[in-house]
């Protein structure tokens, strides 16, 4: 804690259950004004104050309103993971342990100082569905597939003291936190603070709907976080969005969360806090707010969050949490003015109004989150983005169209899918563009929500009355977030119509929302390929990202889950919902949307009477205790890891090899070549796929070389760098600009003239000396926050990305790997420079980073090879101090094993950290 105390602030107070230190915001002044998070950063800051990073005059600058801008050293109370991530972070983290070894400290100082929680959520596939035991399929396929990287966290969970894992089967890790872990008040030691975190997965914002301030970041920036190293980062803007009026009947929560989302990106608030306010905020449930703040990432914002008042202590109540610690949490807030005042003049930088009772019922898509389609208007966007893609097709691209160029995205499809539904004739009737192939309940983002989960049911409950059924060609799924869901549809008598409609529990885990869907059947599946069909997948997920949820499937669509079993029961984009028929009674009466949706009262009825805080304190009562099967995976071992140089899936990361104690000067960098050119909107699934390892590409040829006939996916082998390395820009959706004419992970190799792939073309410039760049447009490295994005960028020798704009956290993470993140010039790009990539780059000016200083902007000199140079100036986007010392020593993980084995020997100041 803070050995300053500048402004008087330390206070103790009782908080009921006990006397707890605690530093005052009322000590500030200006700081009742701040918005709920920004007291909540000055909380931070006051309680880190240490005359360096953390000086009273950030601190007063903030709390005045000035503030926005600085940098400032943010102390996460926690930090949250996920399996994909959190294998290649402890990973990092065990091989950092033989770097500070090897630099003559003492090993088990690598060790998390602040607790971190990982959830084991993002493995499970949906192979197996519509049958009673498809979920037990599911898990037994998952253990067969992860079981070598789950023995992996249990040694990880004995050996680092403050890691909890939340074993596989249990729950997303989301909503398993907003149901249990998250304290919104912190008792730890004789101190009471707010709770904060920062997590691995971009959603981990879903927890400001409880008042916690948190947000995503890198696995890169994680680990510093762990080890105590304070996360760098801006004052933000902070967008007051004001709440008033009603919602409407029947206008759900993801209704709402789209409206937002539409709003939101048409506003523009990437980098920014967005707030919600006014006078309506106490009427939002904490269900819903959890949805709306979930969704966070794809406003654009770096959080979504509200305030702290009844809603939510109730809330804590309501999920089984302590008595005397929901008292705590009250009085706290009410003491530190964190308590929502409806009335209070709080100082947003800008401040939007959403008046609910202009929300309607709404799904959004077929490529991205914020394009929100009002329902009423759903089939007839629908035939026009049809006709706009069938008019793009071209003889060429309708070869092309089975989606060959799309196996390697995110979803994870290995054949077969089993299901018990009725053999599907390949010209069935019905089947036809705009089907619905996949319709799947999914994701924390409306999983989380009883009410929604009970329409879902009750509109089941009313169809199966009614003798409705899916259409054979739709892969149902239900994945809940947590087992309390499976608990109170049970106990309301709607998991029996939910699994007549096909819709039975395939996992506790993120499944169709991520990507894992699994395959569909083969009919269905050679029907879309023989057919050249353009069909669709209607899920409650937060993402439908081109290429995300199926191989097969071309239009994604967000949606309630009600009305994602009411496009079952349609079984195509291509119907009016609120005004054609979704089928035909046993008596041939037709049978309409209205006729099935329950109202506001019933669901609230239900969701009254069947669920109380006894489900969530038994259900959490052994969540890190897990099944059987986790309890029997061995996992032994000492301090340090024993590597298994044989293993395919978890080896010894290379960050760290032959570490010298001081960092070598940065240079300037010189005869650098163009890796890929790339375009706008390159995500972080363009650059590291998470999918299935085609057999022909190179990573499946590497594992194939060593006997592995099971490839399984890119995200399922995080843990070997072999493999990613050759999977990165490997996704065969990517287009590179240097060959045209193709797809994937390809490149021209300009030492030689010939067409390669992107690893084979690295390895002959690594061979060379030859350092690599990579060009690219605006919004680079948007999507999920996959540190491997950047790890394989590096390995490959890139070092800098010039581009027109980057996402947040995939900036971070480059730098988190030493690669520098360079930025055009506002109106300038590749194509108004004229450049082409087959230049030959140097970037004069780096220098300046290895004197302790940032320099803002660089030249970039391209040389064609007739001899014509073209020279531009670039923005450095190192944004911190701390970024910069980063970038010195080649990234987070020297620094920190530097910084680690300087202080165990007395040797720190002779690493220039800090």
């Amino acid at each position: 804690m803070a050995p300053f105390d500048s402004f008087d602030a330390r206070r103790t107070l009782d908080l009921g259950c006990g006397e707890f230190e605690t530093w005052a915001l009322h000590a500030v002044p200006g700081a009742e004004h701040l918005p709920f998070s920004l007291k909540i950063v000055l909380e931070n800051l006051l309680r880190h104050e240490d005359g360096g990073t953390g000086t009273a005059a950030a601190i007063q600058r903030l709390a005045s309103g000035a503030g926005t801008g600085d940098e400032v050293s943010f102390s996460p109370a926690r930090v949250f993971l996920h399996d994909t991530n959190g294998v290649p972070v402890l990973a990092d983290l065990a091989a950092m342990r033989e770097a500070v070894r090897d630099l003559g400290g003492d090993p088990a100082v690598v060790d998390p100082v602040i607790p971190a929680e990982l959830t084991v959520d993002h493995s499970v596939v949906t192979d197996v569905f519509g049958r009673p035991d498809a979920m037990a399929l599911n898990v037994a396929r998952e253990y067969a597939r992860h079981g070598e990287r789950y023995r992996f966290l249990k040694w990880g969970q004995q050996q680092f003291h403050r890691l909890a894992v939340v074993p596989p089967g249990t729950g997303i890790m989301h909503q398993i936190n907003l149901e249990h872990l998250a304290d919104v008040v912190v008792l730890r030691d004789g101190h009471a603070f707010p709770d904060t975190l920062v997590g691995t997965d971009s959603h981990t914002t879903m927890i400001n709907g409880l008042g916690v301030l948190g947000w995503g970041v890198g696995g890169i920036e994680a680990e510093a976080a762990m080890l105590g190293l304070p996360v760098a980062t801006l004052i933000p803007p902070v967008v007051g969005l004001e709440l008033i009026g009603e919602r409407r009947p029947g206008v759900t929560a993801t209704d709402l969360v789209l409206t937002i989302a539409e709003l939101l990106r048409a506003h523009g608030v990437v980098g920014s806090f967005v707030e919600f306010t006014g006078p309506s905020v106490g009427a939002v449930p904490l269900a819903d707010r959890a949805t709306l703040a979930n969704m966070s990432p794809e406003f654009g914002s770096t959080c979504a969050i509200f305030p702290i008042d009844r809603v939510t202590v109730d809330y804590l109540r309501f999920t089984g949490r302590d008595a005397d610690h929901v008292a705590a949490v009250e009085r706290y807030a009410k003491e530190q003015g964190l308590w929502h005042d409806p009335a209070a003049r709080l100082r947003f930088d800008d401040l939007l109004r959403l008046d609910l009772s202009t929300v309607e019922p709404s799904l959004a898509g077929p490529r991205r989150p914020q394009d929100r389609i009002p329902l009423a208007s759903a089939r007839s966007r629908f035939r026009s983005t049809l006709a706009e893609l069938l008019a793009d097709r071209s003889p060429e691209a309708a070869g092309d169209a089975v989606d060959e160029d799309g196996r390697e995205s995110f979803p994870a499809s290995d054949p077969p899918a089993l299901a018990a539904v009725a053999e599907l004739r390949a010209q069935e009737p019905g089947l036809d563009h705009g089907a619905v192939a996949i319709a799947a309940i999914t994701s924390c983002t409306n999983t989380s929500n009883p009410s929604v989960m009970v329409a879902a049911g009750l509109l089941a409950r009313n169809a199966v009355a009614a003798g409705l059924a899916t259409r054979p060609w739709v892969k149902t799924s239900l994945a809940p977030g947590s087992k309390v869901v499976t608990d109170y549809l049970q106990r309301a008598g709607l998991d029996r119509p939910l699994e007549q409609l096909g819709f039975h529990t395939v996992g506790y885990g993120c499944t169709t929302c991520i990507g894992n869907s699994g395959p569909l059947t083969p009919e269905v599946s050679e029907a879309v390929a023989e057919r050249d069909l353009l069909v669709a997948a209607v899920l409650s997920g937060n993402r439908n990202f081109d290429g995300r949820i199926n191989n097969d499937v071309s239009l994604n669509y967000l949606a309630s889950p009600p009305l994602v079993v009411a496009y079952a029961l349609a079984g195509s984009m291509d119907v009016d919902l609120l005004h054609e028929p979704l089928g035909v009674d046993r008596t041939g009466r037709p049978v309409y949307l209205d006729d099935l949706w329950p109202p506001d009262a019933e669901i609230e009825e239900v969701v009254r009477g069947n669920l109380d805080p006894a489900m969530f304190a038994a259900r959490y009562a052994d969540v890190f205790t897990g099944e059987e099967r986790w309890a029997e995976l061995p996992a032994g071992g000492g301090a340090t890891f024993d590597w298994d140089p044989d293993s395919t899936y978890v080896r010894r990361p290379p960050f760290l090899d032959d570490l010298p104690a001081t960092p070598e000067p940065v240079g300037d960098i010189t005869g650098a070549r163009a890796l890929a050119v790339l375009g706008d909107s390159i995500t972080t699934d363009h650059i590291c796929p998470a999918g299935r390892i085609p057999a022909d590409s190179p990573a499946g040829e590497f594992l194939r070389e060593r006997g592995e006939t099971d490839l399984n996916t890119y995200a399922s082998r995080r843990g070997n760098h072999e493999v990613m390395l050759r999977g990165a820009f490997g996704n065969q959706r990517l287009r590179n600009a240097l060959v045209p004419h193709r797809r994937g992970g390809w490149t021209l190799d300009h030492l030689d003239g010939r067409e390669k792939t992107v690893f084979a073309a690295a390895e002959h410039y690594r061979a060379a000396g030859t350092p690599l760049l990579v060009l690219a447009g605006e919004e680079y490295g948007t999507g999920s926050s996959r540190d491997w994005a950047a790890k394989g960028t590096a390995l490959l020798g890139v070092r800098a990305v010039l581009a027109e704009s980057f996402e947040r956290i995939h900036r971070a993470n480059l730098i988190g790997m030493g690669v520098l993140p360079l930025q055009f010039l506002e109106g300038d790009g590749v194509a108004s420079l004229g450049l082409s990539g087959r230049e030959t780059y140097d970037v004069r000016g780096l220098a300046h980073l290895t004197q302790h200083d940032r320099p803002r902007r660089v030249v970039v000199h391209a040389r064609s090879d007739m001899g014509a140079t073209i020279s531009f100036p670039a923005v450095v986007r190192v944004d911190t101090a701390r970024e910069a010392s980063y970038l010195r020593h080649g990234g987070v993980l020297p620094y920190v094993a530097r910084s680690m084995a300087s202080a165990a020997s007395g040797r720190l100041g002779a690493t220039g950290c800090g």
